[in-house]
């Protein structure tokens, strides 16, 4: 199965709320992987809380451009329910 975003909400912090489209859920901490040219800026909290569930990528995207695998971000969700 290839996994898509479903929904997104921002929590606090860099924490996000996720639920993905095989049925999972739960909270990642980002705090620790905004590194890289592209990721630096997300660093201030008004942009890190831009993102958005882009429709075609079905991931989390910001307005620089930066984006995150959904593998990726299930890899390190606190998993609330599956």
């Amino acid at each position: 199965m290839i996994l898509h975003i479903v929904k997104a909400r921002y929590k606090k912090k860099y924490m996000i709320w996720l639920r993905l489209n095989d049925g999972s859920e739960g909270i990642v901490d980002l705090k620790d992987e905004l590194y890289g040219e592209m990721f630096e800026p997300l660093k201030n909290i008004k942009r890190f809380k831009s993102f958005r569930v882009d429709p075609e990528l079905e991931t989390l995207v910001w307005e620089n451009g930066a984006d995150l695998a959904p593998e990726f971000l299930r890899d390190r969700m606190l998993v609330l329910s599956s």
